[in-house]
């Protein structure tokens, strides 16, 4: 393999921080072309707001409570473990390797240049969908603020015609805008993410405590396993519930995508992963409970209605409409977290010469330090994939349902070699950083927390692509879209085969046993 600084000894003192990220990405081939400027907190909201929970379970709530009742909270603590075991991995791998392009430099750093090309591109494909769906998410937040955002028509409802065309175009404003932002440069990137994190972070605060303070029972509903819909047997219904956490906990590792641009990466990164994780855990499970306390009822209106059916009756029309204005915040910040993570993983994949075009899309600008490129090739490719909404809303809502399982795909292209590589030895003791402090490590737990890793990622593909009718297709209009799962990871298999770049050695190969 190509050295790495994992066990280098620490460098003289005087250098500047700038500097010694600097040699150090220099250890892997790299020339320090991205703006080094984020710090920790920066670096946690870029995980946090991929993760923001304010958009993510106000637009999903209803879909876990109608299937598993109250007690589909406990899907949540569940995800969490597994997810968290999945950022322990990554915590460490990021440590080791501080490289743009983080899923797709793990993967094939510890399993070759075909799984480490796959990885990348699973998730790329995954992340350029999921900014496409959070950008839509406007149309159920805006025009219910106010009736002038109806632009087009006069039903803002997702699934009508006019709903359906005004979501693509404010989804379209929305892109059009953090394309914006990521060309300017990753300072003012932060700067609004930062910004958007501290009002969400304010938000999900102030929903906990509206929610606690107007409860209606107690905190052991949650025991309760009374279904509204229809599920043969509740253990079924429960495993149905949990693809709403499964959707929500995603993202969580955009601190490593950023990782060419954070100071001190080899320390920033492990830290901030596991905390962007965590934060979005807690918060969210307070939001669960407390929506379920403080519900006019447990039956079909809550299904319905889900989160914004509570708030409304908890906060009434002005202060549900402040908090919209909120969620319309963490909708705006989590597009843009996408598309910057997105961004940099096509960027690190095209520097190493592995998809089309990749010369014009590996160009960093020298005055923003941005890859300006592969900023507004995404934000033109979410644009096209908003307009599948306007022709079928259920194909667009199967789309943003099934491409969470090429995230976790994704996952697994790095906790499974990485397993591998555990028994050949990885990772060596001795990993200090650029200053000599030791690098996070897991280890003699290293082996258990990898192989849960990756049995809860194969457990969780296997339960987001099971052919659903009333997951995939609840109008039973169109009976194939229940089998969208496996037909997504097919497609994306053969188009990812016709787009390997085969024939071609990798300028940067890495050879094994890892370091």
């Amino acid at each position: 393999m190509t050295s790495t600084p994992e066990t280098a000894v620490a460098p003289p003192a005087t250098a500047s921080a700038g500097d010694l990220d600097a040699d150090d990405l220099s250890e892997f081939g790299y020339e320090q072309q991205l703006h080094r400027s984020l710090g920790k907190f920066a670096s946690f909201a870029a995980g946090f707001s991929f993760v923001s929970i304010l958009t993510t379970i106000f637009q999903l709530f209803g879909l876990g409570f109608g299937f598993g009742g109250p007690a589909f909270f406990w899907t949540w603590p569940i995800v969490y473990a597994g997810q968290f075991l999945v950022a322990l991995c990554f915590a460490e791998i990021a440590a080791r390797y501080p490289i743009s392009g983080a899923i797709y430099q793990w993967s094939r750093r510890l399993g070759g240049e075909v799984i480490g090309w796959f990885g990348g591109w699973f998730m790329m494909i995954a992340q350029i969908v999921t900014a496409a769906a959070a950008a839509i998410a406007l149309q159920v937040v805006l025009p219910a603020v106010w009736t002038g955002f109806q632009i087009v028509g006069d039903d803002p409802t997702l699934t009508s015609t006019s709903g359906a065309a005004n979501a693509v175009l404010l989804g379209s404003i929305l892109l059009v805008i953090v394309t914006a932002i990521n060309c300017v440069g990753v300072t003012w990137m932060s700067r609004v993410n930062s910004i958007g994190v501290i009002c969400e972070l304010v938000g999900v605060t102030a929903v906990i405590l509206a929610l606690f303070t107007h409860a209606r029972r107690g905190p052991d509903v949650v025991f309760d396993t009374s279904v509204p819909g229809q599920q043969p047997g509740y253990i079924w219904a429960f495993i149905v519930s949990g693809l709403m956490a499964a959707y929500v906990m995603v993202g969580f590792g955009s601190a490593g995508e950023l990782a060419e641009e954070t100071r001190d990466p080899r320390r920033v990164a492990p830290r901030t992963i596991r905390m962007a994780l965590t934060v979005s855990a807690v918060g969210g499970g307070l939001m669960l409970l407390g929506a379920l306390m403080a519900a006019p009822t447990l039956g079909e209106e809550l299904a319905i209605g889900g989160l914004p059916y509570v708030l409304d009756s908890v906060l009434g029309s002005f202060w549900g409409k402040v908090l919209l204005c909120d969620v319309a915040v963490a909708i705006f910040i989590c597009t843009l977290a996408i598309q910057t993570a997105c961004s940099r993983l096509m960027f690190s994949m095209a520097r190493d010469g592995r998809l089309p075009f990749s010369a014009q899309l590996s160009h960093v600008n020298r005055r923003t330090g941005t890859p300006i490129a592969p900023s507004i090739l995404i934000g033109v490719l979410c644009i096209g994939i908003l307009l599948v909404n306007v022709g079928n809303s259920a194909i667009f809502a199967t789309l943003a349902s099934v491409c969470i399982i090429l995230i976790y795909l994704a996952y697994l292209a790095v906790t499974g070699p990485m397993l591998y590589r555990r028994f050949q030895g990885w990772p060596h003791r001795g990993g200090v950083d650029a200053g000599g402090k030791k690098l996070f490590s897991l280890g003699r737990l290293g082996i258990v927390v990898n192989a849960l890793a990756v049995l809860y990622g194969a457990l969780m593909v296997i339960n987001l692509a099971w052919p659903r009718a009333e997951v995939f297709d609840p109008a039973g209009e169109m009976p194939i879209l229940r089998w969208a799962g496996p037909i997504c990871i097919a497609v994306t298999v053969l188009v990812g085969i016709a787009c390997f770049p085969r024939g071609k050695e990798h300028p940067k190969p890495v050879t094994f046993p890892a370091s």
